[in-house]
């Protein structure tokens, strides 16, 4: 499965807290988390999630349990079987991740890191593809390579004896697959059969956010036939199990196991339906309408004098500019309410001004993702915008941005 930024975690501005030091505007490190790093692969770190060794343990206990049936002259050792199992069979999840992260790396699109989870694995591409054709191979490419790996173990399988340790990890790790990339062709989203279907109707319909809504609504239709069916198909032996060996726990573990496939499917669904949305407002989002307009003061100026120049003069943002009418600061306007009336005719705007950056200097045309991912990389409370030829066009809060994010997705029908 690959996931297109879906976790929420989109470039939102974030604003700094009130007396933020100096050098806030500088660029940070973005920490990257989600469990355990292994290493990287084509630059791309892979991470195991703490709920995958839970998720192998199970797999190791009911592994081992089939194993007995079919070697029990095993005995304890079965489990060591089992585990190896476990372990080759998330390599081949990872091999499904590395599919979709290869296409992605070849249409351009950046992939922030591979996760092995609680249900296999995640491939988090942040950005969109630009066409549906790519949005296709994209999605297409991780079942076809686990078909292509249940092949190759299915013909492993008749160079080895049959009943053996080896022919029935061959097997396994054949059947696994199979249904690894079955359950991945589900038309449905957050699934990679659901961007499938995306790709189809935005293809038909020239509109991304319609493949979209049609994809969520199919795998949120998917998450509901999941949750009732695979008990029922499970209690009525269709899944080849005999009916007089179901117990009431094994009723109760198909459920659970259904309800949380279902939940998964669900979320995933709704955060993708989420994060169409959220793309569609972006470009709402302009630099140049959302500016301040600014009025330059040199740095002994006292704040009340700034302020009743920037009032007279209809504006919200203070510059600090040098002799030569240059750029130096930007005065933030938490440090302003900070300051008492009483105290204002005494106080310099220099001792309120947090120095200007390369990357606190934004240009006046920018908008949509850009805007948001400049804004991400150089955290700020406040960002000199200019025009092309470096002309002084105004101050942009990053306030004022999480303010027009918040209502462009209040609107009706977001």
């Amino acid at each position: 499965m690959n996931k297109d930024d879906e976790s929420g975690e989109h470039p939102r501005p974030r604003s700094d807290p009130a007396g933020a030091a100096p050098d806030s505007g500088k660029p940070r490190r973005p920490r990257e988390g989600g469990g355990i790093l292994m290493g990287r692969l084509f630059g791309v770190p892979v991470y195991v999630a703490p709920s995958w060794f839970l998720v192998a343990a199970l797999i190791t206990w009911v592994f081992g349990d089939q194993i007995e049936r079919v070697l029990p002259e095993l005995g304890g050792a079965r489990y060591l079987v089992s585990l190896f199992f476990a372990v080759a069979f998330y390599a081949s999840v990872l091999v499904h991740e590395l599919a979709h992260t290869i296409a992605a790396l070849r249409f351009k699109l950046p992939v922030r890191r591979i996760q092995l989870q609680f249900f296999g694995g995640v491939s988090e591409i942040e950005k969109e593809c630009e066409t549906p054709g790519r949005e296709f191979v994209l999605a297409f490419v991780g079942p076809l390579l686990s078909l292509a790996l249940a092949a190759v173990f299915y013909g492993a399988m008749y160079a080895v004896e049959p009943g053996t340790v080896p022919g029935v990890l061959l097997a396994g790790l054949m059947i696994s697959n199979l249904i690894v990339a079955a359950f991945n062709l589900l038309p449905g989203l957050p699934l990679d059969g659901g961007r499938m279907l995306r790709a189809v109707v935005w293809k038909v319909t020239g509109k991304p956010m319609s493949g979209t809504v049609a994809a969520a609504w199919v795998g949120r239709a998917l998450a509901v036939t999941v949750l009732i069916g695979l008990p029922l198909l499970t209690h009525t032996g269709a899944l080849g199990n005999e009916t007089h060996e179901i117990s009431g726990l094994t009723t109760v573990m198909d459920a659970l196991l259904a309800a949380i496939l279902a939940a998964i499917i669900w979320t995933g669904a709704g955060n993708s339906l989420r994060m169409a949305r959220l793309r569609e407002h972006l470009p709402e989002l302009r630099a140049r309408t959302l500016t301040r307009r600014a009025v330059p003061v040199e740095s002994d100026t006292p704040l009340s004098e700034a302020l009743r120049r920037a009032n007279d003069a209809g504006a919200r943002a203070l510059v600090v500019v040098d002799g030569q009418g240059e750029p130096q600061a930007l005065v933030r306007e938490t440090a302003i309410v900070g300051v008492p009336q009483h105290r204002r005719p005494w106080v310099a705007v220099s001792g309120l001004a947090q120095e200007l950056t390369d990357g606190m200097r934004v240009p006046a045309d920018l908008a949509g993702e850009a805007l948001l991912d400049r804004l991400r990389a150089n955290p700020a409370t406040e960002y000199l915008v200019v025009e092309e030829s470096g002309e002084i066009y105004g101050v942009l809060s990053t306030a004022d941005v999480e303010r027009a994010f918040v209502q462009a997705m209040a609107r009706p029908g977001s």
